[in-house]
């Protein structure tokens, strides 16, 4: 296992090496680059842009480019919108963006600071990209991890009771209960959540914003605890409702079909009790589904809904942080998430392999890999 373990890692480079590759050259070709909301706030068509970028505190000198503007046509530029602006101030905006640099040397660059986690500075936040990383990463990793405990605790027990249980009343209506879960997306979810339980309509119960309250680290650490899950309550209901059902379907189907296989009913035929022949044969074939789907479950939790759960609920996350990286075209925290989410999601992987032969020894990686 640790020869497989090693491969695996090794194995991660090249695949970073691809994902990354691929997504620089497709923004690459995306409009709407960070000289091109520069120039859309100084030509007064994107108002939003001016006030990121302005307080980010870049020294950008915006009423001193304006006077260097100068009305010269279109003048062949290659930027939407640079009609009428100096040549030469869109050479500084492309030297201070890291543009004047030839594509693959701007890659290269790009990897070689990536090895060390070096991904430069945020063009419209004036912070380092790692640093704001870090801030962001325990809210998410927060939500992920208590969504992905709660949907799993729910749905495995309920899919196996489903399974033993199945075409009985219990089997029908909970399959009700869990199409009405499956039906609503969490953030139709989380807003009737807020409506009901965060001073809405009805109750005041929860908090509406942010993952702890003002003065949090002024407190005692048991009103500390309190007052954290109090705050995530409802975030976390909002994902777990979304992502238990789907669960809970995909461990009924998987109990089911081993419940019916030839080996059980020998098992049966043997004298084991019901018990022993479920959690003694089935549960260790059953799960191995359930625990590849893993990584994908986390990945779908933490980069799927998450980032409009953190909307919705104030909370400061990386999802949150991704999209709006997206939005602004701030090339650095794009490609930095991406690296985060890309590794994440690789080590995940790799645990969900390990934990695969925790449940079931019989499975040999080293060996399938050697074929």
């Amino acid at each position: 296992m640790l020869a497989y373990t090693i491969r695996r890692l090794l194995l991660m480079i090249p695949t970073l090496f691809g994902i990354l590759l691929l997504n620089f050259l497709i923004v690459q070709l995306a409009p709407g680059g960070p000289v091109e909301q520069i120039i859309a706030r100084l030509q007064g068509m994107d108002t939003s842009a001016t006030q990121r970028f302005s307080g980010g505190g870049t020294d950008t000198g915006i009423q001193s480019q304006q006077q260097q503007m100068a009305m010269s046509g279109s003048g062949g530029s290659k930027y939407r919108g640079a009609q009428g602006l100096d040549p030469e101030f869109i050479k500084s905006l492309e030297k201070q963006f890291g543009f004047d640099k030839p594509l693959h040397e701007r890659f290269w660059l790009m990897l070689k600071n990536y090895l060390t986690f070096d991904f430069g500075n945020s063009y419209f936040q004036d912070r380092a990209v790692i640093d704001l990383v870090l801030d962001k990463l325990p809210v998410s990793i927060t939500l992920g991890l208590w969504t992905t405990f709660f949907a799993y605790i729910i749905s495995i027990p309920l899919g196996i009771r489903k399974a033993v249980k199945d075409g009985t009343p219990f089997d029908t209506w909970t399959s009700a209960v869990i199409i009405i879960g499956y039906s609503i997306p969490p953030f139709l979810f989380a807003i009737l959540l807020i409506v009901l339980f965060a001073g809405g309509q009805y109750w005041n119960i929860f908090p509406l914003r942010g993952i702890v309250s003002d003065g949090w680290q002024d407190m005692s650490w048991s009103k500390r605890i309190f007052d954290y899950l109090w705050h995530i309550t409802l975030p976390v209901i909002a994902l777990t409702i979304g992502g238990f059902a789907g669960l809970t379907i995909l461990t009924k189907n998987s109990f089911l079909e081993e419940i019916n296989k030839l080996y059980v009913q020998t098992a049966r035929a043997k004298g084991l009790t019901e018990h022993r022949v479920l959690y003694g044969h089935v549960y260790r074939n059953g799960m191995l589904v359930i625990i590849a789907g893993l990584p994908g479950a986390l990945l779908g939790i933490f980069f799927g809904g998450a980032f409009l759960i953190e909307t919705i609920f104030s909370l400061d996350g990386l999802g949150l942080l991704g999209f709006e990286s997206v939005i602004n075209r701030d090339y650095p925290v794009m490609f930095g998430t991406l690296y985060v989410f890309t590794l994440m999601g690789l080590l995940i992987k790799l645990f969900s392999d390990l934990l695969m032969t925790w449940v079931d020894p019989r499975i040999d990686f080293n060996a399938q890999g050697s074929r």
